[in-house]
């Protein structure tokens, strides 16, 4: 039955992959045949073609390796200014113009996608983008208003045996598992707390939330405080002395502890007991999901930033056989194994575990639309980025009084082409292997 479930999620997840892929293609489709640019073209996928029809001028398709897809679209390069020089290097530039070249026919003058205003080609180009944005804030509306989000609870999930001696240099190992002689005895675990139990007062102060449980434990290091607390229908007094110590500072954005220009962490002194909470879905109303879908972008923004030192760091354990980061990034393989992983175990309820798998497929789209945005070719963000740069051109040869430069020509930065595909390649490659060699495991 469990390997049956997890089959299950990772065939639901494929098909999210797959279809996330088609609309994305169809965002840069519609527009493009809005605007009468000749599509080809329409493949969901790269490698040889397992199916295809053709209705009208355009080819529909899906290809056999399922990791990106593509509109072609007639006139992507525009002719060779008569200064081009004559070397190795305009020679591939010509053979590139060449074969776009090879498509287009005489019908096809005044639909090529280079003689289009900026305004249109940034429109198509954009659409790829903004159906993957779509997908991600439905998935997030579906997931706030239908489910709601996972919230941190005042029931204790666990209680911390210690408290770890945390300093400036090793705050990374203030939530470590393991206790030691030089580390106290957590004072949740000398008061008494049990997991399970539910604090209702905390000195003195009725506890709504986690958030108010923390601010009131923070505040009240080294004091003697009364706690109430519940479980099974009964009712407990306690007495607890929250420990005045050292704690690196979290960074919720970003998910990692802060630190120091230095390189130190950074702490902050505040009371602390060793508890942490359970989480329980809690539904929204439609105000939130924006903000939510804000926050979310902002947080990938900061990881998209990082991800080539992460993936270095992936590739550092593969070589060495250290341990995988376990905020590493993941392939569509490891997407596809966490989504296995999810509907298999029995740890979580039907209703939790579809919150989690919408959760993962908006998230996946909305980092979709961060990637593509990225403004460097072969990248929608990139192709937005030359025609930006081709309508700032014309505008300033205007006001100048100068003549046309002329439409952004991609063929030049070919190179900057190979080398950006290239690495991307290379980090897929190499986060395929860690997914297949050392998964991250959820459960």
């Amino acid at each position: 039955m469990g390997t049956a479930l997890f089959i299950g999620g990772v065939v639901i997840m494929t098909l999210a992959i797959i279809l996330s892929i088609a609309l994305h293609e169809i965002g840069h489709l519609v527009p493009a045949k809005l605007f009468n640019v000749r599509v080809p073209q329409y493949m969901i996928g790269f490698g040889s073609t397992i199916f295809s029809r053709k209705v009208g001028e355009t080819e529909y398709g899906i290809k056999a390796i399922p990791l990106g897809g593509y509109i072609s679209m007639i006139g992507m390069y525009p002719p060779a200014s008569k200064t081009t020089r004559h070397n190795r290097l305009s020679q591939i530039y010509q053979d590139a113009r060449d074969i776009d070249a090879e498509r287009i026919t005489p019908k096809d003058e005044g639909r090529l996608f280079y003689q289009l205003p900026v305004y249109k080609r940034i429109i198509i180009m954009l659409g790829g983008p903004t159906m993957n944005l779509l997908i991600g804030v439905l998935c997030m509306a579906v997931l706030i208003l239908g489910f709601g989000k996972y919230q941190p609870t005042t029931t204790i999930e666990t209680i911390s045996q210690c408290v770890h001696t945390v300093t400036a240099t090793n705050a990374d190992q203030a939530n470590r598992a393991s206790c030691t002689n030089t580390d106290l005895d957590s004072p949740a675990h000398a008061a008494g707390l049990t997991a399970g139990d539910t604090i209702t007062v905390f000195a003195g102060e009725q506890v709504t939330s986690w958030e108010q449980l923390t601010s009131l434990i923070q505040r009240n290091a080294n004091h003697s405080v009364p706690v109430t607390v519940e479980k099974d229908g009964k009712t407990r007094e306690l007495t607890i002395t929250p420990l005045e110590t050292v704690r690196p500072v979290y960074n919720q954005l970003t998910g990692q502890y802060e630190k120091n220009p230095d390189g130190t962490y950074k702490t902050i002194t505040v009371g602390f007991i060793g508890v942490s909470p359970t989480s329980e879905l809690t539904p929204g109303h439609i105000g939130q999901v924006l903000p939510e879908v804000g926050n979310t972008l902002e947080r990938i923004g900061a990881t998209v930033l990082k991800l080539p030192a992460r993936v270095f760091s992936v590739g550092e354990s593969l070589i060495t056989g250290s341990e995988r980061p376990a905020d590493s990034p993941v392939s569509v393989v490891g997407v596809g194994r966490a989504a296995g992983e999810i509907a298999a175990t029995d740890r979580i309820d039907l209703r939790s575990k579809s919150a989690t798998l919408i959760s993962l497929i908006g998230s996946m789209n909305l980092m979709l639309f961060v990637f593509n945005l990225i403004p460097l070719l072969p990248l929608d963000g990139g192709h937005v980025a030359g025609a930006l740069w081709e309508g700032l051109r014309k505008g300033w040869a205007r006001l100048r009084g100068k003549a046309n430069p002329g439409p952004f020509d991609p063929v030049k930065l070919l190179p900057l082409t190979w080398v950006v595909a290239g690495a991307f390649i290379l980090m897929s490659v190499v986060l395929i292997l860690a997914d297949i060699i050392k998964p991250i495991n959820l459960f």
